[in-house]
C-alpha cells in the first residue's frame, strides 16, 4: 500500500518538478544517477523502495517534497498514510457481559481469541469501525453529490424571462469556437470586431469544440490555464454551463473529478477580504464544511477544474508580480489567490478556465496560458438554425431571416446569440405583424421596439392588463424606466456591466420586497442569486444597457437637467445644446480606449431624431424639433473623418452614427467613387479610406478593377490593402508596400471566396520573407491568381525557392510571372527553374543579366 501513496504523490509532479526530486534522492537516497536518469515515476517509486524500503522511503520522500516547498503534498502524503495505517477496531461478544477488544495496526499481526465448537445463541452485535474511512466516505458522497447539483444547475437556461425556461439540450445552438493567438486580444471595440472576424474566415484561427478544449491544453502544452474571450453576450457563459452539463452528465471529461464553478460577478462579493483557497471555496460551496482537512488537500489533483467564469466583470486587482500564496492554508486577498492559481504556484496540477471579454483578457501574461480559444458567436448558418428554432411558424421565420439580411447592421450584430433574441422578440412580437415597409431598419428603432415589448410582457405578467397603445404603456412605466435609464448610465461611466443592490438603490430602485420593479427584473434586469442571500444585477444584454443610457442622456437633455450632462464637457457648462451635446459626446467617445461608449453613441445619435422622439411618447414629456442640431453634428462627423487622423474603430463607428441619423451621404459617396472609373475629384483622408474599405468588404461588390491611387495620396495606400478580397485586378504598384502587408494578401488568395486574377505589387520593398508568404497563398486550392507582377521588389535567390515550390504545386494556376529588376543570381534562376519543369506557367520575365548558366531575355515564353 505504501508503493500506491507514494506513486499517487509523485504523480501530482509535473516534469520539472520530477526531475528536482530525483536529484534530491540521489543525494538523500544514494541511488544510483543512472537508474534515476530520465526515470518516471513508476521507475523512482520501485527503486525507493528496493532501497530504502517503505518506511525510509516514506521519510525521504516527505523530506524532499519539503525542501522542494511543496508541503501541501508532503501533508496529503501524511494524512494518505494514517488513513491507510489507523487502527481496527473489533468487538466480539458471545454472551451479555462477556466481551473481546481487538485492535491492529495496518500490516501488523495479532494474536486473536478464536472460539471453535461452541454454539451461542441469542443476538450477537459485531461492531467494526475505521477511524479514517469515514472521511472516504464523505469525500465520496460530497463528489456524488456535488455533480447531481452541478447538473441541476447547468440544465435549465433562462432566455432571459422566466417562462422561457427550458432544457438547455433542447434549445442550445452550437457556437463557433476557434483556437486563437494571444495577439488577438487587444482593446478593440467588441461590436466593430465581429465585422471583420466574420468576413475575414481565413484568420478564424482552427476551430475547436468546447469539450475538447483540455485535451488540446494536455496535447500541446505543459500549462493548465485556458483562457476564452469573447465579446458581451456571445456565448461564454452559456459555453460554460453546456460544458459543465456535459461533464455532470457523464458525456464527456469523465477525467475530471470535480468541476468549480466561480463567476466573478459573486466573488466581487468577497472585495476588501483575506481567505485561504478552503475559505473561499467553502464560500461558494459550502457543502465543503463537512469534509476534514486532511480530505480537503484531495483538490491537490490534476482531477479538478477551476472555472473562473466573466474576468471583465471583476472589481478586484489582480498584480502577477506580487506576492503569492504556496499553501492550502495560507490568507491574502482573493487577487493573490488568483494569481498563484494561474502562476501554479498553488495547486499547481489544479485545471483553470478563465473566460473574458476581450479587453480584460489581457490583464492575464500570456507566459501563463496554456491555450488560447475565442468564443465568435453564430456562423450565418447557426443565425438561421437559431431563427427556425426559436420561430416555429416557418413563414415568419422565413421573412424574419429576409428582413435581417436586408440590414447590414442587423445581420453583423446576430452573430452575438443575445442579439439573435432581441431581435427576434421584435420582430416577432411586434413588427411582423405590420406591413413589411413599418419594420425598423435602424439599430435605435430596434431596441426602442424591444423595450416597448418588454414593458407590454411585464404589464401582462405582473399587472395583468395589456396595453397595446405605445403611449399609454410608456407613461404606465415612465418611473421605472427613467430609474432604470440612470442606472444604465452611471453604471455605464463606470465601465460596470454587473451592480448590486447598493447600486440600484442609489437610482431609487428598491428589490428588496415585492414592488413596481419587480416585473422588470426579468424583462429588463437579470438578477442572479448571489452569496449570502445578496443578488447580482446585470441588464439583459450590454446593448440595452447601452441604450437606456443614452434614454437618460436624453431625458436629461429635454428637461433641462444640465448637471448630468457634465460628463461630456471639461469645464461647467450651463444651456447646452443639443449640437452641443452631440458633439461633445463625439469626442468623448473618441477619447475612450477601449470604446466603451461607442454603441452608446450610436443609439444617442439615433434616439435625437425627432422620429424617435416619437416613438418614446408617453416616456418624455414632450419633444423638441432637432433637424438642425442632428444636421450640424452630421457635418462635425464628416470634418472630423475628413481632417482627422482618428483610429479605424472611430471612423466605423461615426459612418455607422450617420446611418443611425439617417443621413446616407458618405454611404452613397463611396458607392460612386468604386461605381466609376473617375478620379473622385479628391483625395480620400485615412478615416475616408477605412470606411470606402468597410463598405467593400461588407457588400457583395465585385469590382474589375482596384487602384489606390485613384483614391488617396502616397500616405494612405497600405489602408487599402484589405481591398484585393473585392477585385478581379489589383494595381498595387509603388505603394509602399512591405513584407508585413504580404500576410494580408496571403489570407486574401487562400479565402475561399477568392475572385483576383491579376496582382501588381511592382516596385514595393516586400523582401524574401514577403514572397514566402505569397507562395503559401500561391498553393491554396482557392487561389484563382493567373498573373503576378514583382518586379523590383528586393527580391534575392531565397525567393526562388519559395516561388519554385508553389508553381511545382498542383493548385497553382499561375500563367504569368514578373521577376524584373531583382538580384536573383545564378542560384535563384537554378532553383526557379525546377518550378518550369511542370507547372502551367506560360510567361516568365526577368531583368536581361549575365549568367553563366541561363541566360534570359526580356521575355520569355514557356509555353
Amino acid at each position: 500500500m505504501t508503493s500506491e501513496q507514494l506513486l499517487e504523490t509523485l504523480d501530482a509532479l509535473d516534469r520539472e518538478k520530477l526531475k528536482r526530486f530525483n536529484w534530491h534522492l540521489k543525494q538523500d537516497a544514494h541511488a544510483s544517477a543512472v537508474d534515476l536518469e530520465n526515470a518516471d515515476t513508476v521507475v523512482t517509486v520501485d527503486l525507493m523502495m528496493a532501497c530504502c524500503g517503505p518506511e525510509r522511503a516514506v521519510k525521504i520522500t516527505l523530506n524532499i517534497l519539503r525542501k522542494m516547498k511543496l508541503n501541501h503534498l508532503a501533508e496529503d502524503l501524511e494524512n494518505k498514510l494514517k488513513v491507510h495505517n489507523s487502527p481496527v477496531q473489533m468487538r466480539s461478544s458471545a454472551q451479555a457481559g462477556v466481551s473481546v477488544d481487538v485492535s491492529a495496526e495496518t500490516g501488523a499481526s495479532v494474536n486473536v481469541p478464536v472460539l471453535t465448537g461452541n454454539t451461542i445463541t441469542g443476538p450477537v452485535t459485531i461492531y467494526g469501525s475505521h477511524a479514517a474511512g469515514n472521511e472516504f466516505l464523505r469525500l465520496k458522497k460530497f463528489l456524488e453529490t456535488h455533480k447531481t447539483n452541478m447538473k441541476k444547475k447547468a440544465e435549465h437556461i433562462f432566455e432571459n424571462i422566466k417562462e422561457n425556461k427550458g432544457r438547455l439540450n433542447d434549445v442550445f445552438t452550437e457556437l463557433f469556437i476557434t483556437e486563437g493567438d494571444f495577439e488577438d486580444v487587444n482593446q478593440e471595440h467588441e461590436i466593430l470586431k465581429i465585422d471583420v472576424a466574420f468576413k475575414n474566415k481565413t484568420t478564424q484561427g482552427k476551430p475547436i469544440k468546447c469539450n475538447d478544449m483540455f485535451s488540446l491544453l494536455r496535447e500541446n502544452s505543459d500549462k493548465n490555464i485556458v483562457l476564452t474571450k469573447g465579446i458581451a453576450g456571445i456565448g461564454k457563459t452559456v459555453s460554460v454551463q453546456k460544458f459543465i452539463l456535459d461533464w455532470a452528465e457523464g458525456k464527456a471529461n469523465q477525467n475530471i473529478d470535480c468541476v468549480f464553478l466561480l463567476p466573478f460577478r459573486e466573488i466581487n462579493m468577497l472585495k476588501d477580504r483575506e481567505v485561504n483557497l478552503h475559505e473561499f471555496l467553502q464560500v461558494f460551496y459550502p457543502e465543503l464544511k463537512e469534509l476534514e482537512k486532511s480530505i480537503k488537500l484531495k483538490l491537490n489533483s490534476k482531477c479538478n477544474l477551476f472555472i473562473f467564469d466573466g474576468l471583465d466583470e471583476s472589481r478586484h486587482f489582480f498584480n502577477f508580480k506580487s506576492g503569492i500564496l504556496l499553501s492550502f492554508e495560507e490568507k491574502s486577498s482573493v487577487g493573490v489567490l488568483f494569481t498563484s492559481l494561474l502562476k501554479g504556484k498553488l495547486l499547481p496540477s489544479a485545471l483553470v478556465w478563465v473566460t473574458s471579454r476581450p479587453a480584460a483578457a489581457n490583464q492575464i501574461p500570456p507566459q501563463y496560458v496554456g491555450l488560447f480559444t475565442e468564443v465568435r458567436g453564430f456562423t450565418d448558418e447557426q443565425k438561421e438554425e437559431y431563427f427556425r428554432k426559436r420561430i416555429t411558424d416557418e413563414t415568419q421565420a422565413s421573412r424574419i431571416i429576409s428582413h435581417i439580411k436586408s440590414s447590414h447592421c442587423l445581420y453583423i450584430m446576430c452573430h452575438i446569440p443575445v442579439f439573435c433574441w432581441i431581435t427576434a422578440t421584435v420582430l416577432q412580437n411586434f413588427l411582423i405583424k405590420n406591413s413589411a415597409e413599418n419594420i425598423s431598419t435602424t439599430l435605435t428603432e430596434m431596441y426602442i421596439h424591444f423595450l416597448l415589448v418588454q414593458m407590454n410582457m411585464k404589464n401582462q405578467k405582473y399587472d395583468e392588463q395589456e396595453e397595446r397603445q405605445r403611449t399609454k404603456l410608456l407613461h404606465s412605466n415612465r418611473e421605472i424606466i427613467w430609474r432604470l435609464a440612470k442606472l444604465a448610465f452611471e453604471q455605464l461611466k463606470k465601465e460596470n456591466i454587473v451592480f448590486y443592490e447598493e447600486d440600484l438603490e442609489e437610482c431609487g430602485i428598491d428589490v428588496s420586497k415585492d414592488t413596481e420593479f419587480t416585473g422588470m427584473i426579468t424583462e429588463i434586469l437579470k438578477m442572479e442569486d448571489g452569496l449570502h442571500e445578496m443578488k447580482v444585477f446585470c441588464f439583459v444584454h450590454l446593448s440595452v444597457q447601452e441604450f437606456l443610457a443614452a434614454v437618460h442622456v436624453l431625458l436629461c437633455y429635454l428637461n433641462k437637467n444640465m448637471q448630468e450632462l457634465q460628463f461630456f464637457f471639461d469645464k461647467p457648462k450651463e444651456n447646452i445644446t443639443l449640437q452641443e451635446l452631440l458633439q461633445k459626446a463625439v469626442d468623448k467617445a473618441m477619447q475612450s480606449e477601449r470604446g466603451h461608449l461607442d454603441l452608446f453613441l450610436r443609439f444617442l445619435m439615433g434616439i435625437s431624431l425627432e422620429s424617435s422622439q416619437n416613438l418614446l411618447q408617453g416616456l418624455i414629456t414632450h419633444t423638441e424639433d432637432t433637424t438642425e442640431g442632428i444636421t450640424k453634428t452630421a457635418e462635425y462627423i464628416k470634418r472630423v473623418q475628413d481632417g482627422y487622423f482618428i483610429s479605424d474603430e472611430a471612423s466605423v463607428n461615426l459612418f455607422y452614427c450617420l446611418l443611425e441619423i439617417k443621413d446616407h451621404s458618405l454611404y452613397e459617396e463611396i458607392q460612386r467613387y468604386l461605381g466609376s472609373d473617375a478620379h473622385p475629384g479628391r483625395e480620400l483622408s485615412s478615416s475616408m479610406c477605412t470606411i470606402l474599405i468597410y463598405i467593400l468588404l461588407m457588400s457583395d461588390k465585385m469590382l474589375d478593377e482596384f487602384n489606390p491611387k485613384r483614391f488617396t495620396s502616397s500616405s494612405n495606400y497600405t489602408r487599402l490593402v484589405p481591398a484585393v478580397r473585392c477585385c478581379r485586378k489589383a494595381l498595387f504598384n509603388g505603394c509602399d508596400l512591405s513584407d508585413q502587408h504580404c500576410e494580408s494578401l496571403c489570407s486574401a488568395l487562400q479565402s475561399s471566396n477568392s475572385y483576383l486574377r491579376e496582382l501588381d505589387l511592382s516596385n514595393n520593398h516586400l523582401k524574401d520573407s514577403g514572397v514566402t508568404l505569397l507562395s503559401a497563398g500561391l498553393k491554396s486550392s482557392h487561389c484563382q491568381l493567373n498573373i503576378l507582377r514583382l518586379c523590383q521588389c528586393n527580391l534575392t535567390a531565397q525567393s526562388c525557392e519559395s516561388l519554385s515550390l508553389a508553381l511545382q504545386s498542383s493548385n497553382s494556376v499561375l500563367r504569368e510571372l514578373d521577376l524584373s529588376n531583382n538580384d536573383l543570381q545564378d542560384s535563384g534562376v537554378k532553383l526557379l527553374s525546377d518550378g518550369l519543369k511542370s507547372c502551367k506557367l506560360e510567361i516568365l520575365r526577368f531583368e536581361f543579366q549575365v549568367l553563366p548558366f541561363f541566360c534570359f531575355i526580356s521575355c520569355f515564353p514557356l509555353s
